[in-house]
């Protein structure tokens, strides 16, 4: 059954005029009502006539840009399903999709391509670099009328319309209790990391750590390396910490590179090492059945693609901002008995 003005007027406590107003930008809305209006829209599912809203949208075509660094790091691959998924849903819109992808994260080519970009589209879903450069060129965009929304990682400020992702710090804090119960609260911890830059991966670590300190004094955090999200890489920092560190009983592996830190693990004849990481992936679940990765720490990847292009049609095609600042996922943990 469709969502009715009047039902949405009734959940909000507000008349249907002014539900007709938010859901129609046609102001006169103070905005704490306006953000309860849409909140309440979106919960019930409201969808606005798609006839009238295709024939519309058909008028003028949208362009949505998308860039990811994503390519060698087999975690996006559900993100771009969550994509597809959502762009298929989109096509009585007229929306189009550009998406665009690099290695690792490269903050020049990133905000390079976002010029490149530019002219060409009406909204960005980024995969954000937390450095200055990106941060400026995103208010270059709030400026020129282009919202972005951030998908995966976020900004710690600027003017980002929104974020879609994972809680970073939830993540390495269950991480770290997942850690604590497998070791009994006492180890030699070695992390690894992706990009020490990249803010979800340092709100990861973060949060590992904060864990450690206040529950388990007794696991000590002895050595920290990147892996780039690169097996290839990652493998090379893990035996240069292995071998520096013969005392590590458990790592801790916040981003993508976990096959890489596994194969090191194996090749020194360390199976003794406890092996938390995060994501679920195709490699991932082989890891966790072999025993190599006693508990990883998902994400929900195809649902922060599918929502995060969601929101960007729903704002260019009906005008209805997000009502949140940040979409979390919900952290679930995957061991050996429920991969």
């Amino acid at each position: 059954m469709a969502v009715t003005i009047k039902k949405i007027a009734e959940k909000s406590g507000v008349s249907r005029g002014t539900v007709d107003r938010v859901l129609n930008n046609r102001g006169n809305v103070s905005p704490d009502t306006e953000a309860i209006v849409k909140k309440v829209a979106e919960e019930l599912g409201y969808k606005p006539n798609i006839a009238g809203k295709a024939l519309a949208a058909r008028k003028k075509r949208y362009n949505i840009g998308i860039i990811l660094c994503s390519e060698g790091n087999e975690f996006f691959d559900d993100v771009m399903k969550g994509i597809h998924r959502a762009e298929e849903e989109s096509l009585d819109y007229g929306i189009t999709v550009l998406m665009r992808t690099i290695k690792g994260y490269d903050a020049r080519q990133q905000v390079q391509m976002m010029d490149e970009l530019k002219p060409q589209i009406h909204f960005l879903i980024l995969n954000a670099i937390d450095t200055p450069e990106v941060i400026h060129k995103i208010e270059e965009f709030y400026q020129d009328n282009i919202e972005v929304i951030t998908l995966n990682t976020d900004i710690a400020s600027g003017k980002r319309l929104c974020h879609v992702g994972c809680n970073y710090t939830k993540s390495g804090e269950t991480a770290a209790g997942m850690m604590g119960l497998i070791m009994g609260g006492s180890a030699k911890i070695g992390i690894a990391s992706g990009f020490f830059h990249v803010l979800g991966h340092k709100q990861r670590v973060a949060g590992f750590q904060d864990v450690c300190r206040k529950r388990y004094p007794g696991m000590e955090i002895v050595d920290r390396i990147e892996t780039r999200d690169d097996p290839a890489y990652s493998y090379e920092q893990a035996l240069l910490m292995l071998r520096s560190h013969e005392e590590i009983t458990a790592v801790y592996v916040a981003a993508s590179g976990t096959a890489g830190v596994c194969r090191a693990i194996e090749e020194l004849g360390r199976s003794d090492i406890t092996v938390i990481a995060c994501d679920y992936t195709e490699s991932m679940k082989a890891l966790v059945n072999r025993g190599m990765v006693k508990a990883t720490i998902c994400q929900q990847p195809f649902t922060q693609g599918y929502k995060s292009l969601n929101l960007a049609v729903n704002y260019l095609v009906n005008g209805i901002a997000p009502y949140k600042d940040i979409y979390a996922m919900k952290s679930e943990i995957k061991i050996f008995e429920n991969v």
